[in-house]
């Protein structure tokens, strides 16, 4: 698997928590899912922080349209529901739907033409300041952003398994549940995936450094 170093990813401490053992967000949806309106919000509120380091994941944190993809994908969690069927994580289930959300938010006419050279240098916020020198912050950032423009490019499974992968840390399984494939199809579009994103920064050893193999 590989890693893209200084990356934010969207794992909050209910993502890993929910990763393992009872779904603590189960019986929530499950009553939200029967109309439960006071369930509904709870749920959404819940899983809202995540879902807001999911945008800023794949738009990129200086976006102008964070919040408004943010409230597009929390309509969009809360129309999918219905169609949960418990296999994969709750949080899981509402973060890919965040994702496509945000996938076709960067796929929507104009989109590269409105990051203005104001709000593009906020990308440098992915990444912890502090923790890194200005030329790596620099690096990174133009590594983030080949990343994403690869999102715009590559087809929509292969896009979104890898927003899942790397944009939100999810296992080849979790991202196979998460996307209800068998595990080698997941397997396969990742693979496919992170080839076209070492082909584009390989002919920049800076960025290809920020990437590392991990067991």
């Amino acid at each position: 698997m590989l890693r893209l170093l200084h990356f934010p990813r969207a794992t909050a401490p209910e993502a890993r928590s929910a990763s393992v053992g009872v779904d603590p967000l189960a019986e929530l949806a499950a009553l939200a899912t029967r109309g439960d309106r006071s369930a509904q919000r709870t749920l959404l509120v819940t899983v809202g922080p995540a879902l807001l380091r999911v945008v800023r994941g794949v738009l990129g944190s200086g976006h102008p349209d964070v919040e408004d993809v943010l409230q597009e994908a929390m309509t969009a969690v809360h129309a999918a529901l219905p169609a949960f069927r418990g296999e994969c994580r709750v949080l899981h289930f509402a973060c890919r739907v965040t994702v496509q959300t945000a996938l076709a938010a960067r796929r929507r006419a104009g989109y590269r033409q409105r990051i203005t050279p104001a709000t593009a240098p906020e990308e440098l916020a992915d990444a912890p300041s502090g923790e890194l020198s200005p030329g790596e912050a620099h690096r990174a950032a133009e590594c983030r952003r080949a990343l994403r423009h690869l999102l715009d490019e590559l087809p929509e499974p292969q896009a979104e398994a890898l927003a899942l992968h790397i944009v939100l840390g999810h296992s080849v399984a979790e991202t196979a549940a998460a996307q209800r494939v068998p595990l080698n199809t997941a397997r396969s579009r990742l693979r496919t995936a992170l080839a076209s994103l070492r082909e584009r920064v390989a002919a920049d050893p800076a960025l290809l450094s920020l990437l590392e193999p991990e067991a």
